[in-house]
Formats: structure tokens, C-alpha cells, sequence
């Protein structure tokens, strides 16, 4: 079955702003490459036939005015949206039924954790044999991070609270979830929800069988020292042997 990509990427970045960079969050740099082509590009390593990207206007204005080169397997969608939940609904317009990995532009991982992410989720979603769960988040360790989503699962892995009850795992900006999820857009609406995390929350609310899968890393790009960070976390791993 055919693999697609799907990253949220309409935000402005307003603290990596105030911290000196002026551009939009998605064409942020790290290593010589926007953040939009580095995880279009580790989708597409890690099987993703064709990737969407849902930006902004201003984003989608300097991508044209600027020549900025994206793989060619991406395909970007300019909308202003109003939260991360109305991203992931204008992603699911586009997106053709089966699975899909998502990221949140921001979320950085190194393209080994990111292909073994994608890898185990795939074999615990199979839909040929006897799937272990509907969907999967990444979930990393969590190191003090603000605003951090906060993940509860049992023994076998299966997600039973997403939320503020802090435990020692968070969410790590990586899902592998199916099309069928868009069938609860109505009422996510209609109970007005406005972040993706509440829709995942209502997602399990629901009965959707969400795994959690441990991955050795991610930073969550907020504000310029992140970048750093992230630039030592990929080079850490380049200079593996």
C-alpha cells in the first residue's frame, strides 16, 4: 500500500522571530536546508511516494519570489489556517485513503530515528495481519521541555491519556495515522476543538487505538537555541561510524 507524507508547516515561528530570524518557521535553515525540504526529504528516505505540505501565504509567497527548490515528490498547499487541528483537516482533503506519516515542520529527528519510527509504526498499523493499533505517535523522553504533551500508555504500548498529567513520556512530533481519522471531523468541530493534540485526544476518546513508539531524540524547533541543538544532535549521529 501506497505511503504518503503530511506536514504541518502554516505557522509564522513568531519566537524563532523574536530571537533574529525573519523568516517563516518552514524556511527556517538547519544544515543548508529549510526545515520544509529536511522533513519532506526524510519522509520521502523513509518510503512516502508523494509528501503535502500545508504553509501559509506569506510562506507559500517567498517559496515563488525566492526560487526556494523543494523535492520534487512535495506538494504544497498555501492555506491560512486557524489551528494545528484545521492544518491536519486541510491535509486530509488531499490525502487519498490508507496511512500516512505526519510531522509538524518543527519536529526534528535524525533520519535514522525517523526511518525506524516509520518502519515499526507500519509493522504495528499493518492492516494485513492482525494490526496492533489503529495509529502511532512518536513519544520521546521528556527533558523539561515547555508545553510538552504528555503521553500515558499501557504495558503493551497502547495510548490511554494524552494531556497535562505529567509522565515521563512526550508526544515527539511524529504519527503514522490512517485516513480514516477524517471521519471525526464534524464532531471535532462541532464540540470545538482547536488543537490537533484535542483531536487526538478525542481520537482515543473514541475508541482509535493509538500506540505509542519510543524514538532516542526529537527537538521541537521553538526558538533559536533549538537550532543549535538540533545542529549537534544530526552531527552527533553523521560522526557515528
Amino acid at each position: 500500500m501506497e505511503l504518503q507524507g503530511a506536514i504541518i508547516a502554516a505557522g509564522r515561528g513568531e519566537r524563532l522571530r523574536a530571537g533574529g530570524l525573519e523568516l517563516p518557521k518552514p524556511l527556517v535553515e538547519l544544515d543548508g536546508m529549510p526545515l520544509l525540504s529536511r522533513q519532506a526529504s526524510q519522509m520521502i528516505a523513509a518510503g512516502a511516494e508523494i509528501v503535502h505540505a500545508v504553509v501559509n501565504r506569506e510562506t507559500a509567497r517567498l517559496i515563488e519570489t525566492r526560487a526556494i527548490a523543494l523535492p520534487p515528490k512535495l506538494h504544497v498547499i498555501e492555506r491560512n489556517t486557524a489551528s494545528s487541528m484545521e492544518s491536519l483537516f486541510t491535509l486530509g482533503e488531499v490525502l487519498r485513503p490508507g496511512r500516512f506519516v505526519l510531522a509538524t515542520v518543527d519536529a526534528i529527528l535524525t533520519p535514522v530515528d525517523f526511518a525506524a519510527f516509520v518502519s515499526e509504526a507500519l509493522r504495528a498499523t499493518d492492516s494485513g495481519a492482525n494490526p496492533r493499533f489503529d495509529g502511532a505517535l512518536g513519544v520521546v523522553r521528556w527533558r523539561g521541555d515547555r508545553r510538552p504533551l504528555f503521553v500515558i500508555s499501557d504495558n503493551d504500548g497502547r495510548i490511554r491519556e494524552l494531556g497535562d498529567r505529567e509522565s515521563q513520556w512526550v508526544t515527539a512530533g511524529v504519527y503514522l495515522l490512517s485516513t480514516e481519522i477524517f471521519g471525526l471531523v464534524g464532531s471535532a468541530r462541532s464540540m470545538g476543538l482547536g488543537a490537533m493534540r484535542e483531536f487526538l485526544a478525542m481520537l482515543i476518546a473514541n475508541g482509535v487505538r493509538l500506540g505509542a513508539i519510543a524514538v532516542a531524540h526529537a527537538i521541537d524547533i521553538d526558538e533559536a537555541a533549538d537550532l543549535e541543538a538540533a545542529r549537534v544532535l544530526i552531527q552527533s549521529q553523521a560522526s557515528r561510524p
